[in-house]
């Protein structure tokens, strides 16, 4: 075992040195071994690096839940059981973070590493801990930014993920498993990752580099010191790394960042068009020899399309100049836009090469107040899943869109983002439904979808 153990580490050393010479001049004053001989090294970078890579521990409480059938009003009435109480739990997290405006005291991390925390404290490569500011998340790009107040902090480069090839070597710095901050190197073995369900806006960086639990919310640097991405999901069956790991392209993060600053949210416009994969066989059926593009389906009368002039039938191959590879990568690219941005598309139309701009206008929205619909819903806002939703086709119920803090939707369990599938237990598929369940019922079980999961809730 111990001399496997060695030829491995071997080989690993001999492939990491080979790596190093061959990406030339991008790593800095290589050390001397014990005869004089010159080797390189990755500790000049990282000692630039690391300092901007933090660790974040958050606690919280969350609602859990119970048995759907203590929830069931009628099981509850038919055994004489006392009314329920709200049952919560505390959480507490651990994860990673990356200084990226070292004067204003930003961090990117992800969503789902913050997420339901009454307190965030962000702990530097020194020792020094602080306590944290949320300026927004963003969950359907598992991005947030936070601040701190802090002098002295150091940022890391952020470089220009589009240029980024496979077999360019990464490390990945992190926090994994609590065991503070750890560096691993890797190679970049796959770009343009989509369709992984992980997350609503999907354009992973794939990467050996090891990325275990607490890597989430890390950076992913090239040997230039360079952020290119944002740790943030593994592929394991075990919940250990098996070198199949993700990171959020900075050039997305770098988006959803600009507008978390500017709002406190994303700002998600509407081009008001459904499309497609092309797929070979739809390729053959268009006559066409281009292999990539997302095929329009569907145009919204009076939508930003529609007065482009895009059409049912186009084939969008380009967004503002950047390749469109298949639907999701179009919708990636519209999604990331500010309302009001005038977005160039070019498009196959009858054999022919066509361009055409569009202004992305705000989403048309057609949502009611809870206190229309029950007084126990007061403090939410409601809406049905439009087209231009990540969950639109996916699922059908009704979108809890806002809900008030401390209001009593929000003491009853309700949450932005939860989907209503089913009310006193009929299913609704959108709001004209969800009114007629409820009519004049004195209590209401919701079945909700939220995230991966779901749950029952439970106002009286």
């Amino acid at each position: 075992m111990r001399s496997l153990t060695t030829a491995r580490s071997t080989r690993y050393v001999l492939y990491l040195l080979l790596g190093l010479l061959l990406a030339g001049n991008a790593v800095a004053l290589p050390t001397h071994d014990s005869q004089g001989e010159e080797l390189p090294s990755l500790a000049p970078m990282l000692d630039k690096v690391t300092p901007a890579v933090v660790n974040i521990a958050t606690t919280g409480r969350v609602r859990v839940q119970g048995n759907p059938l203590l929830d069931d009003p009628f099981f509850r009435r038919f055994f004489d059981m006392p009314p329920d109480r709200p049952r919560e739990r505390r959480t507490q997290s651990l994860g990673s973070g990356v200084i990226v405006d070292a004067e204003q005291g930003y961090i990117l991390t992800n969503n789902h590493v913050i997420e339901h925390a009454d307190q965030i404290q962000v702990t530097l490569r020194n020792g020094n801990s602080y306590e944290a500011e949320l300026i927004g998340t963003d969950p359907d790009s598992d991005m947030a930014v936070i601040r701190i107040d802090a002098d002295n902090l150091k940022a890391v480069p952020l470089a220009d993920s589009d240029s980024l090839r496979v077999g360019d070597f990464v490390v990945a710095i992190g926090n994994p498993f609590g065991l503070g901050q750890t560096v691993t190197s890797g190679i970049v073995s796959a770009l343009d990752r989509s369709g992984l369900g992980i997350q609503g806006y999907e354009d992973f960086i794939q990467t050996d580099a090891s990325i275990n639990p607490g890597n989430s919310g890390g950076a992913l640097v090239n040997l230039n010191g360079e952020l290119v991405g944002i740790n943030n999901a593994i592929f394991s069956r075990s919940g250990g790394n098996i070198g199949i790991g993700f990171a959020i392209p900075v050039n997305m993060a770098r988006q959803v960042m600009a507008q978390l600053v500017e709002h406190g949210e994303v700002r998600r416009g509407r081009l008001g068009a459904q499309a497609q994969d092309l797929t070979p066989e739809l390729a053959q059926a268009f006559e066409l020899k281009q292999g990539q593009g997302a095929v329009v389906t569907q145009v919204s009368p009076g939508s930003p399309a529609d007065k482009a002039g895009l059409k049912a039938g186009d084939i969008v191959i380009e967004v503002d100049g950047k390749p469109v590879r298949d639907a999701n990568s179009l919708r990636n690219a519209i999604g990331l836009l500010q309302v009001g941005s005038r977005v160039r598309l070019k498009v196959l139309r009858d054999g022919e090469t066509t361009s055409l701009t569009a202004t992305i206008e705000e989403p048309v929205s057609q949502g009611q107040g809870g206190e229309q619909l029950h007084a126990h819903l007061t403090g939410a806002s409601f809406t049905d899943i439009g087209e231009d939703h990540r969950l639109h086709g996916r699922i059908e119920g009704v979108l809890v869109s806002e809900v008030e803090q401390g209001s009593p939707a929000w003491r009853a369990g309700l949450r932005p983002d939860d989907v209503i599938v089913s009310v006193n237990r009929q299913p609704v598929k959108d709001l004209t439904r969800m009114r007629e369940v409820i009519g004049n019922s004195q209590q209401l079980l919701l079945n909700i979808r939220r995230g991966n999961g779901a749950l029952f809730l439970y106002l009286r």
